[in-house]
């Protein structure tokens, strides 16, 4: 690595911590800080067992294809909601807006009634959708994959929306608001 690059990864990593590469630095550090500086959408994955809603902020979410429509969300196996997704036969994928900065701090913390402060409602297959989410995706579960400490779910839309708002995006630890999002090139 150049001198100019690894000033740069170092600047980029958390006050104390090595830069990536340099001695004392593990392969998974290195590997978290390349997932920081990878922006993305947040979304909440939900689930409805015996009418109970569960739900987690979930950052390992992507679209796998469109014909058929197919998606993948990996939960750690340590989240709460995770055994709810085993017994599940559907989720849904909430996108969130711009706004809802609160909403993904609320379904990132362990414990409490992250559904008590919310409005949702029952999507077509029961799981819970959040109102205001710039999206939602109603999945129906086509398989469960065990990768380490977290299960992969894979599963096919059956329905899905979109209000058109700007989501929230994640990177490098914070929250941005994606309706202020410039296209590259363009003059601020």
């Amino acid at each position: 690595m150049s001198r100019s690059s690894s000033d740069a990864a170092r600047s980029a990593t958390a006050p104390g911590a090595p830069a990536p590469g340099a001695p004392g630095a593990s392969l998974a550090d290195a590997v978290r800080q390349v997932h920081r500086g990878y922006p993305t959408g947040v979304t909440i994955v939900t689930v409805a067992v015996d009418g109970v809603p569960y739900g987690l902020a979930v950052n390992a979410f992507s679209s796998i294809s469109l014909e058929p429509p197919t998606v993948m969300a990996c939960v750690a196996e340590s989240s709460q909601t995770h055994p709810h997704l085993l017994r599940g036969d559907h989720f849904a994928v909430n996108v969130l807006a711009h706004d809802q900065a609160a909403v993904a701090a609320a379904f990132a913390r362990s414990g409490g009634d992250k559904f008590a402060a919310l409005r949702w409602r029952p999507g077509r297959r029961g799981s819970p959708l959040l109102d205001g989410a710039a999206a939602h995706l109603e999945v129906e579960v086509e398989s469960r994959t065990p990768a380490h400490t977290h299960t992969i779910f894979v599963g096919r839309v059956v329905d899905a929306d979109s209000t058109g708002a700007a989501p929230l995006v994640y990177l490098g630890g914070r929250l941005y608001d994606g309706d202020r999002l410039q296209p590259a090139g363009e003059a601020a």
